[in-house]
């Protein structure tokens, strides 16, 4: 399975993303969210989900761990597909979506354009005990200052070390919001000494 693809952003549209590593363009279908994450920008690294069906070998680009988790958990759900889950994800931000999630707010997932109320349901007896709010509010704070990569990496390094998740995600968000560019490495060291 491909985990990421790094490389050049050949091209960019809102529903597809065409990413040149080693003289291959891989075309991957995103969300609008990975869309902004990427605009304007002339390389990058991108998450990467393969569907592999009998008519189609198909790659799904993610901004982030947290939006491609989310994503694999909604196409879980009975009735939603993998189009369907794209929809979702670019109506709503992974944060907000797992906050809508988590408060079962049937209203705002009916919204999205295909959800039906029945699906909405199933969405959100499946999923509530699966997405976790304090991962929602950690990434909150990390998109605010504009670095949910790093966070990520930082919170998952600081859980290998043996710290909890809670503890660490809460040492990164306050770290990153007095110091928003502060590199991970910088991250990891300084909520070291706060742990």
């Amino acid at each position: 399975m491909i985990e990421y693809i790094k490389g050049e952003i050949a091209c960019l549209a809102p529903a597809r993303m065409v990413m040149e590593c080693g003289g291959i363009g891989y075309e991957l279908n995103i969300s609008l969210h990975t869309y902004s994450a990427y605009n304007g920008k002339q390389q990058g690294m991108i998450y990467v989900y393969e569907v592999i069906r009998e008519d189609a070998h198909l790659l799904y680009g993610f901004a982030s761990k947290q939006e491609r988790e989310l994503f694999l958990m909604l196409t879980s759900v009975s009735g939603v597909g993998p189009n369907t889950a794209r929809t979702i994800l670019s109506s709503y931000p992974p944060a907000e979506l797992v906050h809508l999630i988590a408060t079962t707010n049937e209203t705002a997932l009916t919204a999205v354009k295909g959800i039906g109320l029945k699906t909405a349901q199933r969405i959100l007896v499946d999923l509530k005990n699966k997405v976790k709010p304090a991962e929602a509010e950690a990434a909150v704070g990390a998109t605010a200052t504009g670095n949910a990569n790093v966070a990520e990496e930082a919170i998952a390094a600081l859980v290998m070390l043996g710290f909890q998740k809670a503890a660490s995600q809460k040492a990164v968000v306050s770290l990153l919001k007095t110091s928003p560019l502060m590199p991970v490495e910088q991250v990891i060291k300084s909520a070291l000494r706060m742990l």
